[in-house]
């Protein structure tokens, strides 16, 4: 009777559990088509045609006659201003994590005091991934005198978004058994979280601020465009000048810079979290040594590095007077000299660019990444030419590529465009990559026992167990790529950043803030509809 009485209520839950993944995945259907539709018709209205790559032919012709031989005079300038760029760049980053230490804390979940603080602190996170550091730098600099400051500060700030989220990710899940332990045994919050949480989440911690500090190197450059010392300033200075021999060489160096960069810190990313253990594991004599070298290490590193930046840090007692003034230029909100229509249209132009980079990324990830997958490639040989190249290419600084190719080619939107698509192939296909090593086996070896080839596999097995991640990473490089539209508008791209950049320059910070709103509005936007399509794809 028992038996009999569940079976309707067990099929009726059955039938509702099914609607609700068939209506999800409608949903999804539709939130990725009305994208994949956007992101062709902005790619055709920037005009990639067959006339405007032919006209790009004489403009790469003069450009390359202008570029050589490439300027290396005065070597020692040169080497002192990238020792300049990675000092500022390793102080943003450490104030970045300096800051995100108490943010992480109350936005995890298991930490946090109260779920309102939680909130907050979550949606501080956001709000810093939103704000593109090109324009915090540009209002830092009216506040805070000529130099490294300004430049620290927005590179810690705009970090914060990044390394804030990861930290809190990491705090929450830890095994809670060690600093339930501590509590149990009369310990302090304090004693609870260097004793019972810290140790768990320091590999994951260091290994983000490694990764955080090779994009911050990378997005220096376009910080020299404002005024920040080293060598994007080098590099502005000479395009001005139109002095295109010192513009690539600088390009250049800034390029191998980074490359170097990403082999070191993916070097120390792997090691640290190879020999990351469980809260339950004792760190073996080798290791203890290990890590108090590595921190010896970094902290006369950060001390060099503070040292050869040379932050005014006594504006801090002197801003409290101009500070009100400042902030009250930001008001009344006014799109200056353009109407509605006029700002609306720019920031569509930015948009377009954004999808348009996102949709050539996307295309070849799919098959740089899936070439680089582990039970994927063709051969071993295959695998680490793939890999190799989404290195090579995520050095590339998405600044140093735009001013390339729209120096060579004379476009404006299209070039940006195809900078960042170029650009997201480094770290998208490298997340797909990752994702596909992760899928489970099994189906794949079932294919393969009842005679599938590679491609059925694929397209049958491989790919729709990645998906889901593979659309999670999809978003965020269209996130990514909306604040990186903005910020490319300062070397001729167009868009809304280029009336921010013009009104930056007359002073005009009601209008800058105005349509920085804007573009975070639009990145909150795909933020939302990013973590709604997460939520779906778990049904």
């Amino acid at each position: 009777m028992t038996v009999l009485a569940t079976r309707p209520q067990q099929n009726n839950t059955s039938r509702s559990g099914s609607g609700k993944r068939r209506a999800a995945s409608w949903t999804v259907t539709g939130i990725l088509g009305a994208f994949g539709a956007a992101a062709i018709f902005a790619f055709i209205s920037l005009d990639f045609s067959g006339v405007g790559f032919q006209k790009s032919l004489l403009s790469a012709q003069r450009f390359f006659a202008r570029m050589l031989p490439l300027d290396f005079s005065e070597p020692g300038k040169l080497l002192w201003l990238t020792i300049l760029t990675l000092a500022i760049v390793i102080c943003g980053t450490v104030l970045a994590a300096i800051i995100s230490l108490p943010v992480a804390y109350l936005a995890a979940r298991n930490t946090s005091p109260h779920p309102s603080l939680q909130w907050v602190a979550r949606a501080l996170t956001v709000l810093a991934r939103a704000f593109p550091e090109l324009i915090l730098i540009i209002i830092l600099a009216t506040v805070f005198s000529l130099g490294s400051l300004p430049g620290i500060l927005a590179i810690g700030l705009h970090s914060v978004g990044m390394i804030g989220k990861l930290f809190a990710d990491a705090i929450e899940q830890i095994d809670e058994g060690p600093r339930m332990a501590i509590r149990a045994a009369g310990g302090t919050k304090m004693q609870q979280f260097v004793s019972g949480i810290l140790p768990q989440v320091t590999p994951s911690w260091v290994a983000t601020i490694l990764h955080r500090n090779d994009i911050n190197l990378r997005a220096s450059a376009i910080l020299g465009y404002v005024g920040m010392p080293g060598l994007g300033y080098e590099l502005s200075g000479s395009i001005q000048r139109l002095d295109y021999q010192r513009a690539i060489a600088v390009a250049l160096i800034m390029f191998l810079l980074c490359v170097a960069m990403e082999l070191i810190s993916g070097g120390i990313r792997k090691m640290i979290l190879r020999s990351g253990h469980t809260a339950a594991s004792v760190p073996t004599r080798w290791e203890r040594s290990r890590g108090a070298f590595m921190g010896w290490t970094a902290f006369v590193v950060i001390a060099i590095s503070v040292a050869v930046a040379q932050p005014a840090w006594g504006d801090f007692l002197t801003i409290w007077a101009v500070l009100p003034e400042r902030i009250a230029s930001f008001f009344p909100l006014s799109t200056g000299e353009y109407t509605w229509a006029q700002s609306l249209s720019m920031l569509w132009d930015t948009i377009a660019i954004a999808l348009a980079g996102t949709l050539i990324g996307v295309a070849l990830s799919s098959v740089i990444g899936s070439l680089a997958a582990r039970n994927v490639a063709v051969s071993d040989g295959a695998r680490t030419g793939a890999r190799f190249t989404l290195l090579f290419v995520r050095g590339i600084p998405e600044l140093i590529l735009a001013i390339v190719l729209i120096l060579v080619t004379g476009l404006g939107g299209s070039a940006a465009a195809l900078a960042l698509g170029i650009g997201t192939v480094g770290l998208l296909g490298k997340l797909l990559a990752d994702s596909i090593e992760e899928v489970d086996p099994g189906p794949e070896r079932a294919l393969k026992a009842v005679g599938a080839s590679r491609p059925q596999v694929y397209f049958s097995s491989t790919l729709p167990q990645a998906s889901p991640a593979f659309i999670g990473h999809i978003f965020y490089a269209m996130d990514t790529n909306i604040r990186a539209a903005t910020v490319l508008a300062v070397v001729g791209a167009g868009g809304v950043g280029q009336a921010m950049f013009n009104a930056a320059q007359l002073s005009q910070y009601n209008v800058v803030i105005t349509f920085t709103l804007m573009v975070i509005t639009v990145v909150l936007i795909i933020e939302g509809i990013a973590m709604f399509l997460r939520k779906l794809l778990t049904y």
